[in-house]
């Protein structure tokens, strides 16, 4: 394999327009990632990472795939046992047959962005460019890789009960990247499933008072959600694995289930799917008296894999797109909330590529004046993040909705070098739009496409969300 990286100043852009629109309106402007799942800990302890494996490879479920297909040990991959060095070099294997994987783009963009690696990863470079790349990052704290690419604002993925002493850490040191928390109650939404008191207990400890009945519960949720939002928190999250189910239920009901759970009774799937719809719906009224954003990522099918899980654990990397019934459940969860004008603004994001144009014309449904592009269908997630996912988001968002409102990019990633992932989706944004003017199909007005490259790169996500950065 060749050794001389391919990324170049023109990378993806195929005309002039696209040329111009990427260097000219889209390449400096500051990054809003507005959902990703870093450590915060690590942005306040403020020291360097140790060397590229742990920030490149630790908790990346991408890489892992590709290297399980090689043909890869698992003692290279999750292992224990080897250095950081040898799981480096296995993952150097690895790259020259990610060949139209998406990782083969994101890796040599990385490399080129925070090292100024020219040469592509293989066999046969891996040791020198493990080494700058290591001699770089031994000066590198995160909140300066961060500041490297000019990310502005950093939202993590956080659990009600978390104390967000990192958070008010970061917000002490003054850092350029402002790191703010997002609310994520998975965990209180999916308790009853396994009828534990683990979580209650929890909870108990951060708000100081006992949890002996369903108002008790919500009174601490209540308290949490104010927590969150004394510390920056503008956004809420919420993964939902399976189906997207909305069950009928009164709330004399979800108080005697709910009792039924603190008093370790069991409980049928109907009366589960009654808790989680009404307090799905107490959430969302909740941030829309808040002002936040609610997020909600729908159609995984997790953990696969039970023997790698049993070697493994959680988060294995075995996930992958479910085929489930959400959008009629989407609907009346999204209307109920509408009919009482407690429909706060929302993003919606899907795996399952063949419900694109099912979610676009859902989230059109609830628009209104109150706020332009209110109701968001989010970015290409998860599987769907490469190239060929990002172009058919922006196509049927194009078709569906309004792509001038759009609020763009986010990594979703644990990894504190993932931020070139904004530019691949900047680049494949201008080049769609040149493609179009090459074609005919919209005006040359290079000041005009600019503007709407703009905003939907970064304007469009700083009004939309309301963060305080001063």
């Amino acid at each position: 394999m060749k050794s001389t990286n391919f990324i170049t100043d023109n990378f993806v852009l195929q005309s002039d327009v696209a040329e111009t629109l990427y260097h000219k309106y889209a390449k400096d402007l500051p990054i809003i990632d507005y959902h990703n799942h870093l450590s915060p800990q690590l942005i306040a302890e403020d020291q360097p990472l140790k060397n590229i494996t742990e920030a490149w490879l630790n908790g990346d479920h991408y890489k892992w795939r590709a290297m399980r297909a090689n043909g890869i040990d698992e003692i290279f991959i999750t292992g224990s046992a080897t250095s950081h060095k040898e799981k480096f070099l296995k993952w150097a294997e690895t790259v020259p047959k990610t060949i139209r994987n998406p990782l083969f783009h994101w890796t040599h963009l990385e490399l080129k962005r925070y090292f100024d690696i020219d040469n592509l990863l293989h066999p046969d470079t891996a040791e020198e460019i493990y080494e700058k790349a290591n001699a770089i990052l031994e000066n590198k704290t995160p909140a300066q890789l961060l500041e490297d690419l000019k990310v502005e604002v950093v939202c993590t993925t956080d659990d009600p009960i978390d104390d967000l002493k990192y958070h008010q850490e970061i917000a002490e040191k003054g850092f350029f990247t402002k790191v703010f928390p997002t609310f994520r109650p998975d965990s209180m939404l999916q308790m009853l499933n396994g009828n534990s008191l683990v979580y209650i207990e929890k909870l108990i400890g951060c708000v100081g008072f006992k949890i002996n009945d369903f108002e008790s519960f919500l009174k601490a949720i209540d308290k949490r959600i104010d927590f969150f939002h004394d510390n920056g928190c503008r956004l809420s999250d919420y993964g939902i694995s399976g189906a997207f189910t909305f069950a009928e239920h009164t709330e004399d009901e979800v108080n005697s289930i709910f009792n039924k759970f603190l008093n370790g009774e069991h409980l049928n799937n109907v009366e589960v799917e009654k808790y989680k719809t009404y307090l799905s719906l107490y959430l969302g009224r909740k941030y829309h008296e808040k002002g936040w954003v609610q997020q909600y990522h729908l159609g995984v099918i997790r953990n696969n894999n039970t023997r790698l899980q049993n070697i493994v654990g959680l988060d294995a990397g075995c996930d992958s797109i479910g085929d489930f019934p959400i959008i009629e459940g989407l609907s009346k969860f999204l209307n109920t909330l509408n009919e009482s004008n407690q429909l706060a603004k929302t993003i919606t994001y899907n795996l399952n590529p063949a419900q694109n144009e099912t979610f676009a014309t859902m989230m059109g449904n609830f628009q209104n004046a109150q706020y332009p592009g209110k109701m968001q269908w989010g970015s290409g997630w998860w599987f769907l993040d490469q190239k060929d996912g990002m172009e058919k988001q922006i196509n049927c968002l194009s078709n569906m909705g309004l792509l001038s409102r759009f609020v763009g990019m986010l990594t979703d990633s644990r990894s504190f070098l993932s931020f070139p992932r904004h530019e691949y989706f900047r680049r494949i944004l201008c080049n769609l739009l040149g493609e179009d003017v090459k074609q005919g199909l919209i005006p040359n007005d290079i000041e005009f496409l600019g503007k709407m490259v703009q905003d939907i790169c970064y304007y469009n996500a700083k009004n939309y969300f309301s963060f305080k950065t001063k």
